[in-house]
């Protein structure tokens, strides 16, 4: 009897934290026949391009596509792969967009939506990729191997691991390059392919990494932990987080960390101390910082309704955006504190209150272009 007071209670509790949030103001919304389940990313002159894929009836069977969008929401160009799309597209230097797909396939597209190269691997791509500063472009893939790209699409190198490799590479400032892979080992690699050191956890790491500017680097294995290191590989913090999913941390100015592990969002401080959490019965993706402290997050399904949530830094959720489609990406935050994600039932943009933040690593992939790269 008391156990089911406990839960009503809680519940109860639930339900009047959301009775307080806000709506967030819907901007418009594009539905582009496939689930869009990447993370958006955001080039210079507003675009926003989102991958697209599987199916929403039985009638669609247009598979993978990449979108781009305009910043009011209208579809300059579609670019199809007819496969499944699980990776988030990334932006070059020169606005190339790279990604890979369950095509077997890494793409690079024109701003215009036209083919420039394709290289061809093993097995699927879910990896996000990431480009360095001279162009390098990085990025693993189901068949165990790390690569290494050059911009034109040859091959520069590649690295054999014990694992698919789901996680995202991340590139700090003086080159190093780090990633995790089902392994159960997180790399750091030099810019030629040598290895500087692996650090060995109780699980596959699928999460992609966030770097901070004193050098530090976050990422979750699917042991429930969330670890922190320093540049030289030696363990800074770890945190249970009971979270069995591929949780990527991003870090605010001050140090603090916010990730979703499963059915938690959590916050924790620079040192490890637990700031808040709110619990769902599923989330995922990575958190979205807007410069007022604003965290947005995705939530998969509420009453088969997902929702962006816009939380305080308390932990409150004092805003709410419905997509009527299940979240399994990260939000993405424009100049002008648009909202954008994609869901299963299209691509919204939502009104936000403040530009991104000016943390090292506010967001997925770091930066609005999600090249992966530290810029600081």
């Amino acid at each position: 009897m008391l156990s089911r007071l406990v839960l009503i209670g809680c519940v109860a509790a639930l339900l009047c934290r959301k009775a307080r949030a806000a709506e967030l103001p819907e901007l418009w919304s594009v539905t582009p026949l496939s689930i869009a389940g990447s993370s958006p990313a955001i080039a210079s002159d507003g675009t926003i391009y989102v991958a697209a894929s599987g199916y929403t009836n039985f009638h669609d069977f247009s598979g993978g596509k990449l979108l781009a969008l305009s910043p009011q929401g209208k579809v300059k160009w579609e670019f199809k792969t007819f496969c499944d799309i699980k990776a988030s597209p990334a932006i070059g230097n020169d606005g190339t967009i790279y990604f890979g797909g369950r095509d077997r396939k890494f793409h690079a597209v024109s701003p215009q939506g036209k083919t420039r190269w394709e290289f061809v691997t093993d097995n699927w791509i879910d990896s996000s990729a990431a480009i360095a500063k001279d162009g390098t472009i990085y990025f693993g893939g189901w068949d165990k191997k790390f690569y290494a790209l050059t911009p034109d699409g040859g091959k520069k190198w590649a690295l054999d691991t014990g694992g698919p490799i789901d996680s995202s590479p991340a590139i700090a400032a003086d080159g190093t390059i780090y990633f995790g892979s089902h392994d159960k080992k997180f790399y750091a690699l030099n810019p030629d392919g040598s290895q500087r050191w692996a650090f060995a956890t109780g699980g596959p790491i699928l999460s992609s990494p966030a770097l901070n500017c004193d050098g530090s680097i976050y990422f979750t294995s699917v042991d429930g932990n969330l670890y922190v290191l320093n540049a030289d590989g030696t363990q800074k913090l770890k945190l249970k987080t009971d979270g069995y999913g591929p949780s990527s941390p991003v870090v605010d100015a001050a140090g603090n960390i916010y990730l979703c592990t499963t059915n938690l969002i959590q916050s924790f401080s620079a040192t490890g101390g637990k700031k808040w959490d709110w619990g769902y019965p599923e989330v995922e993706g990575a958190a979205a910082l807007a410069a007022d402290g604003t965290a947005y997050f995705n939530i998969i399904g509420d009453y088969g309704v997902g929702a962006v949530l816009a939380f305080d830094t308390t932990g409150t959720v004092i805003a709410r955006g419905n997509v009527g489609g299940e979240l399994t990406g990260s939000p993405a935050i424009g100049n002008d504190g648009t909202i954008y994600v994609g869901s299963g039932s299209g691509v919204f943009a939502f009104k936000g209150t403040a530009n991104p933040a000016k943390s090292c690593w506010p967001k997925f992939r770091g930066n609005a272009a999600q090249n992966g790269r530290l810029e600081h």
